[in-house]
């Protein structure tokens, strides 16, 4: 039994990625503020969760880790996928609260899931796998995403780090771009006023040239690919290596 857990499963890429790996036989435990009704059966757990509270995660999160781990699967792999798309603004028509809720979730959270899995999953002889789901942000500005395109950015730099300090051939730690997904993020970002975000006509162009991928066939290619499929420790994946 090969086992997931899986970030930000009630809707989108996330909750397409469970899917995905129920179908493929996968225990899965997934973490969200909800659960699809969709994502149900004898191997599949979920894990209410507002990622936000990220000084809760060890003693929210940590049993729930611990559960699966006793179950003894024959790899685990960790998905850091939820995020928030807002706030979006220039910077100087920001809140310090709204930033701080941006990053917690879009970073902070994720170094400390990632953290936990460390800890929880720590025999050597257990095949893991940590993937970050990143975006095109991470290296191109966005203007009116200054705090997304930073969180993005630095869990590309964590994955890294990640690599670099787990060099054992049963870790593996990588990040993924996958494209531009027919998601509500999408669909958020294209209802903003050019005025709060400039770069407003980006997401439109998306929706109009016929761009947007559904999440499903997104999540498909990342199983295949990068969960099931060898992987090149550290490295970040474009949605044309899938």
């Amino acid at each position: 039994m090969h086992a997931a857990i899986v970030t930000g499963v009630s809707r989108g890429l996330g909750a397409a990625l469970a899917g995905a790996l129920l179908g493929r036989g996968f225990e899965v435990l997934g973490v969200g503020r909800s659960t699809p009704p969709q994502l149900d059966g004898a191997r599949y757990r979920f894990a209410p969760f507002d990622l936000a509270q990220v000084e809760r995660i060890d003693e929210a999160l940590a049993p729930a880790f611990a559960a699966l781990g006793e179950a003894r699967p024959a790899s685990v792999c960790l998905v850091n996928n939820a995020a928030l798309a807002g706030p979006v603004g220039t910077l100087g028509k920001l809140t310090a609260g709204e930033i701080a809720s941006s990053l917690a979730v879009n970073l902070a959270a994720v170094v400390a899931l990632t953290n936990l899995f460390c800890l929880v999953f720590a025999d050597p002889t257990l095949p893991r796998r940590v993937i970050n789901v990143s975006s095109g942000a991470a290296q191109n500005p966005l203007s009116g995403e200054g705090a997304y395109c930073a969180a993005k950015a630095g869990m590309e730099m964590i994955t890294r780090v990640l690599a670099a300090e787990r060099n054992e051939t049963s870790f593996r730690s990588i990040a993924v771009r996958p494209g531009v997904i027919d998601t509500d993020m999408q669909a958020f970002a294209r209802s903003q006023s050019p005025d709060i975000l400039p770069s407003v006509e980006l997401f439109k162009g998306f929706h109009r040239d016929g761009r947007l991928v559904a999440p499903v066939v997104v999540a498909a290619k990342i199983v295949d690919r990068l969960i099931v499929g060898e992987v090149e420790h550290g490295r970040t994946y474009s949605y044309a290596e899938l």
